[in-house]
């Protein structure tokens, strides 16, 4: 497959800034595969396409404060003094941090801007003095360090961080808000909400499950009212899911791993409903590649565990679990629209988001929504 096959021309103005004043006021197209149907509808309809028996697939996981901005702090040759001929100095020149994935309580994977001449060994500066001593929201911040402890694939960096109290609680104060780049505004206060589903709790998200930010907790129950079994699955949103693809040939992609999880509670009730012959609905692509990679590994069942998958799904893919899909508009040449482009079909899902221009939709993380029947 070429990866041109999967574009398609978007006006700008159509990608949304900011949320919908309401969560549940985004509009929905929904697309039936089985005749390549459209319709137009509101998402607080979604009870409406919904039978009694119906399993509901969530990701819980949270997003954390993840972009940092600092300095580095080299070393100077200027001496100071007999005993000490060389200091550490902030650099004058400023680095943005995107953590991406955890790989302990201290230590992240991280993109660093600019990252040429950030070399191992290197310490790097937040808060305090740098970034004149103010959080994301102009409050004063401490100070958190972290050293550059390795290189990896994908451009990444390792940092070690040292923090005063908890890495969790200095993120919460010095980080921003990981918004995507075709958001073109800082952070905003608001954002720490809406940029989170009502339903997080599992923290390790460096970018939202954005299908999941159009539901309330009114939503949530007036599905579970028409007889809607909800299962919540984690899958922390990291690099591999927004990561480009470089290069024309889409087969030579490889997508970087990403943690999930499925208590044992959740897997059981997927497996009833799958021997039920019921019908799975994943909210989001994250959930859908986490059931499809542990369907694909045990032979069409879930099987209650933690760890990673790189699963890359793209037209042809065999599904074996969802039979629905609710998922947001996704940039052209990405693994997500080939993701939906594999459910649906690749031209109907083009003549969907066709459609979608022309009816002026509000397109990627706080725009409206598709679901794909």
């Amino acid at each position: 497959m070429n990866l041109e096959q999967f574009d398609y021309h978007l006006p700008v103005e159509l990608i949304a800034q900011y949320p919908a004043r309401r969560r549940s006021d985004s509009r929905m197209l929904v697309v039936y595969r089985k005749d390549g149907r459209f319709e137009d509808s509101m998402f607080r309809r979604l009870p409406a396409y919904f039978n009694s028996g119906d399993v509901l697939v969530l990701n819980n996981s949270r997003v954390v404060p993840a972009r940092l901005f600092g300095h580095r702090l080299g070393v100077t040759s200027r001496p100071i003094g007999k005993r000490h001929p060389k200091r550490q100095e902030y650099l004058s020149s400023e680095i943005e941090v995107l953590l991406v994935r955890p790989l302990d309580e201290h230590t992240w994977e991280a993109l660093v801007r600019p990252g040429r001449k950030v070399r191992t060994g290197e310490r790097l500066i937040f808060g305090s003095t740098a970034a004149g001593g103010r959080n994301a929201f102009g409050k004063k911040s401490p100070r958190l360090e972290a050293e550059v402890i390795g290189r990896g694939e994908f451009g990444l960096r390792t940092l070690r961080f040292t923090a005063a109290a908890s890495l969790a609680q200095d993120l919460d104060t010095l980080g921003h808000v990981p918004l995507p780049p075709y958001i073109r505004r800082p952070d905003e206060k608001r954002d720490r909400i809406r940029y989170q589903t009502v339903y997080a709790k599992s923290p390790g998200s460096v970018a939202a499950p954005t299908a999941g930010l159009h539901f309330t907790k009114s939503m949530l129950a007036a599905l579970e009212r028409r007889g809607v079994e909800r299962v919540e699955i984690t899958l922390h949103v990291s690099l591999g899911t927004f990561q480009p693809i470089h290069g024309k040939d889409v087969a030579k992609h490889r997508l970087h791993p990403e943690t999930f999880s499925v208590e044992a509670g959740a897997a059981a009730r997927l497996n009833r409903a799958i021997e039920d012959g019921r019908r799975v609905i994943a909210v989001g692509t994250t959930t859908a590649r986490t059931l499809e990679h542990l369907a694909a590994q045990h032979g069409g069942r879930i099987e209650p565990m933690s760890g990673e998958t790189e699963l890359f799904i793209q037209p042809g893919f065999p599904f074996r679990i969802i039979g629905g899909l609710l998922t947001n508009f996704h940039l052209p040449r990405t693994t997500l629209l080939m993701l939906a482009a594999a459910f649906a079909g690749r031209e109907l899902i083009l003549a969907a988001y066709e459609h979608a221009v022309r009816e002026r939709y509000r397109f990627y993380s706080y725009g409206d929504c598709m679901l794909i029947l």
